[in-house]
């Protein structure tokens, strides 16, 4: 099968990248409303199910390309993708931020969950960057930054949750603040059965995304464009197509903490698809081997972060036409990526 798909048409290749991407899109439709479920029947909230198994879930069609382009030596398409997708996320939360006409989704939705997660964040990005100006030394291949952050995500994780269980402060509470609490919902299906549909839908998302990385490839060397622009701007945003679906669904269903919950943890997440591609990455480490285009995705989304944060800690009602000023801000930065991108 994939055989076939290298020996693919730029035409059917852009065919398949389509077709890829609306079935992402509609998968991440139907997970919105599971999770939103099995938040609810678990008792984890909205803000853990969103970051942990939404974001999780939504992004295994992304970590697939990456991992599987960095297994096939193609380590610029791998990372741009990681870091690609964690920029174009956080600017899917400023388009979610406008369907929401009654306040601004960083005030309606606060939550200490959403803030930690932020700065765990920041502090993986960081991580990488460290790594590239670290000594190439790896044990098996694999970079001693890849392990910090797997064990560094993990451990931010758990202070996540003891923030969340035992807060040292609580934001104010307005009349556009919504609750994270519970919903009776008329679904009758069981608890297993809930986990098996999570869990098929989240194995349909990841073979997707291995046929979507195979594409990606016949169209970079079909079209001439950049590996980075490839992965920044096509694969990236195809794989994150749940998270935009989720986010929107989640503020139409009125599970406000869940969508910002959910590209804030998933980008938390992401960060380790560039750990997980340099396990990929057989010829030493993935870090040195990244180009000027990748470190210029690695600080335009730490500038996002870093803005998105101000947002929610700020929780400003109204302001830029019904908007954040956040939101703005992270649309233009997402831009100004996009742009040198394509003149580099």
């Amino acid at each position: 099968m994939f055989a076939f798909l290298e020996s693919l048409s730029l035409m059917a290749a852009l065919g398949i990248f389509a077709l890829c991407a609306l079935v992402i899109g509609t998968v991440g439709t139907w997970l919105t409303g599971i999770v939103d479920r099995l938040a609810d029947r678990t008792g984890l909230g909205e803000a853990i199910a969103g970051s942990v198994m939404l974001g999780a879930a939504t992004s295994l069609s992304g970590i697939m390309v990456s991992v599987a382009a960095a297994a096939r030596g193609q380590p610029e398409l791998a990372m741009s993708n990681a870091l690609g997708g964690i920029a174009v996320q956080t600017a899917f939360l400023a388009l979610a931020d406008i369907t929401y006409r009654r306040a601004n989704l960083e005030h309606a939705a606060p939550s200490i969950g959403n803030l930690m997660q932020s700065t765990l964040l920041i502090c993986l990005l960081a991580m990488l960057l460290i790594g590239a100006w670290t000594p190439p030394f790896t044990v098996l291949g694999i970079h001693p930054v890849t392990v910090l952050m797997f064990v560094g995500y993990g451990y931010g994780l758990l202070k996540v949750r003891d923030a969340q269980n035992d807060p040292m402060w609580r934001p104010k509470r307005t009349r556009e603040t919504f609750e994270d609490t519970p919903e009776e919902h008329q679904d009758k299906r069981s608890l297993m059965m809930l986990w098996g549909q999570f869990l098929g839908l989240a194995v349909l998302l990841g073979l997707t995304g291995l046929v979507l990385e195979r594409v990606a490839s016949v169209i970079a060397q079909e079209s001439g464009l950049s590996a980075t622009a490839v992965g920044a701007l096509l694969t990236a945003i195809a794989t994150s197509l749940p998270e935009l679906v989720t986010s929107i669904a989640a503020v139409r269903r009125g599970a406000l903490t869940l969508a910002v919950g959910g590209i804030i943890g998933g980008n938390a997440f992401d960060t380790l698809f560039a750990a997980a591609s340099d396990v990929a990455y057989r010829d030493g480490s993935i870090y040195h081997v990244m180009s000027n285009q990748v470190m210029l995705w690695i600080a335009i989304t730490i500038l996002m972060t870093g803005v998105l944060l101000m947002g929610l800690i700020r929780r400003e009602r109204q302001n830029w036409g019904g908007i954040g000023f956040e939101s703005v801000a992270v649309l233009a930065l997402y831009g100004l990526g996009a742009l040198l991108t394509l003149l580099g």
